[in-house]
């Protein structure tokens, strides 16, 4: 039975607004894990130049200023929000980089130890590798999932204000094994915090109004992913080397 001619253009044009969405969401997507990855790049260039300056490097991560960086790279992660109200988007652009500097600068000092001791630039290999397979399965299960993982958003927000309360009462303690423990609940947790961001940046993308807003929330999406990726990192690489007793 023949369709009806207005029934018929119905279906084709709700068919071809389905494939745009479908194109528009995968070069969003594609967007977001490209700064994202570029920011990655970013951030393991700075460490590498901070490690071959170990002058340079010690003071500016291992001395006062240190906590500067601490608390700008927090500020910024708190304050991330504020990339979707910016008007410019080259503003947008040079608060994330910036983030990529500073997440550079802090962590130097923990992938200089491992490059001075035997075996342990092919620690950070493994680790960033690790870290990769991890964030990669995480993202996937958030894109794809038809779960609403809105409700689990609150619980990450407590849970990493609780882990950042650890990791600062483990730099007065010094224990070794609350460090471990640390690391490991922390890989676990920003697992479930990708999931859970991926899905939240893939649902933003349905309420962008105009391209600047688009990109803008690309921006923020790699921000978000970002940081995640980055602190999955650091943790996997801890465990790595306490695990090898270093």
């Amino acid at each position: 039975m023949a369709l009806d001619p207005r029934t018929q253009t119905v279906y084709q044009t709700r068919a071809g607004e389905a494939a745009a969405i479908d194109e528009g969401l995968r070069t969003y997507m594609l967007r977001v894990y490209n700064y994202m990855a570029l920011g990655v790049a970013v951030t393991g260039i700075v460490t590498l130049f901070m490690a071959a300056n170990p002058a340079l490097m010690q003071t500016i991560a291992i001395g006062p200023f240190k906590w500067v960086l601490f608390i700008g790279v927090l500020g910024m992660g708190w304050f991330s929000n504020r990339i979707m109200t910016m008007r410019s988007t080259v503003a947008a652009h040079a608060f994330y980089w910036v983030y990529a500097v500073m997440w550079g600068l802090l962590i130097s000092p923990m992938i200089y130890y491992f490059l001075q001791i035997p075996g342990g630039s092919m620690d950070i290999a493994k680790a960033f590798f690790i870290t990769a397979g991890m964030f990669a399965g995480a993202s996937l299960f958030g894109y794809t999932t038809k779960k609403d993982l809105s409700a689990f958003g609150r619980f990450f927000m407590m849970a990493s204000i609780g882990l950042l309360i650890a990791i600062v009462a483990n730099i007065f303690l010094g224990s070794t094994m609350f460090s471990l423990g640390i690391s490991f609940f922390a890989v676990l947790l920003f697992a479930g915090v990708t999931a859970w961001e991926t899905q939240v940046i893939r649902n933003m993308y349905f309420s962008a109004p105009n391209g600047d807003v688009v990109t803008r929330m690309a921006i923020f999406g790699a921000f978000m992913l970002y940081g995640s990726f980055i602190v999955m990192f650091i943790h996997i690489l801890n465990i790595i080397g306490i695990m090898r007793g270093e």
